[in-house]
């Protein structure tokens, strides 16, 4: 599939788990929600695995390790955790904060060239992103919600691991078959969730399951961690490290669509004045806000435009 819109459909899909894994968290607890959630979708690619298992070396499994604790582990624990404290739509805006983490990643150990544009425009969301952060500073007659910040500052850790993700990725799943590395991601996190999980079941138990817990279950397997994270990881072996973040200016637009009939969350005041400024620096790095990013997509298509291909190959033979 096209790598850009592999990515405009993976945030569209990661924009709607904001709402709809707050909800579900509102019935089942988060590491129980997360192992059921990457226990079975590991298990989904496991037939697709089986015949054309890759031998890997040292190296792979090092880094193949590393990017599942940084991608599921570290980063599903604190996003489900802070998430639970947190405004769903608040926490899809902060999570915007990863393409300046991922330009400086890129830049340091992709040697990838430095974009100044892109650059001024992620300084402009990442002022955004912290307005929105610190805004529960300013509510409630300026008294401090330390639980709100608590909430924002775990969704911000959890970007940081999917941008070290993100930048390990970039490299090893040129070299490793994406289900292998799907399979093993997955079951690698569900295992760190385990010790947790069972800690959870002492106080929960599963027939206290409702239809929002269900419905986190059905979401989480199979579309937020089997369709998504498959798209992701194809998607992020084929384009520059750079532009991956930018697609997740999707994220915040399609959990406010869904966040207020399903949790009756609204935009307040710091939430416009942030995503101005979050979507101010979309215009600084691309130039124009309403085609982003799907020109990409039409620029893609041609890249990949078979027609083009063709014609490449039949002037290299003649």
């Amino acid at each position: 599939m096209n790598p850009v819109l592999a990515l405009i459909i993976v945030n569209i899909i990661w924009g709607a788990a904001f709402p709809i894994f707050k909800f579900a968290l509102l019935n089942i607890p988060p590491f129980t929600l997360a192992f059921i959630r990457f226990f079975f979708a590991g298990l989904i690619f496991i037939p697709l695995v089986v015949r054309k298992w890759q031998k890997l070396t040292l190296q792979q499994w090092r880094d193949l390790l590393i990017f599942s604790f940084f991608g599921i582990t570290i980063n599903i624990s604190t996003f489900f955790l802070g998430i639970k404290r947190t405004d769903s739509i608040n926490a899809a805006v902060i999570a915007c904060s990863g393409p300046i983490f991922i330009y400086f990643f890129s830049l340091i150990f992709l040697g990838e060239k430095a974009k100044l544009r892109v650059f001024f425009g992620m300084i402009g969301a990442l002022m955004g992103v912290l307005l929105i952060i610190f805004a529960p500073i300013f509510k409630d007659g300026q008294r401090l919600v330390l639980g709100q910040i608590e909430g924002n500052a775990l969704v911000l850790i959890a970007t940081l691991g999917a941008v070290i993700q993100t930048v390990i990725g970039n490299k090893m799943l040129k070299t490793i078959n994406s289900y292998q590395a799907l399979v093993v991601s997955f079951l690698f996190g569900a295992v760190t969730f385990l010790p947790f999980m069972l800690g959870e079941l002492q106080r929960w138990s599963f027939s206290e399951l409702n239809i929002q817990g269900v419905s986190g279950i059905v979401f989480g397997i199979f579309l937020s961690s089997a369709l998504a994270y498959y798209l992701f990881y194809n998607a992020v072996a084929k384009i520059e490290g750079q532009e991956v973040g930018i697609f997740t200016y999707i994220d915040p637009v399609v959990a406010v669509i869904l966040a207020i009939p399903l949790l009756n969350e609204y935009p307040n005041i710091y939430f416009y004045l942030g995503s101005i400024l979050v979507f101010g620096g979309i215009y600084v790095a691309e130039k124009r806000i309403h085609w982003h990013p799907f020109h990409k997509l039409k620029n893609q298509s041609l890249k990949l435009s078979p027609t083009l291909e063709f014609r490449k190959e039949s002037k290299t033979t003649t």
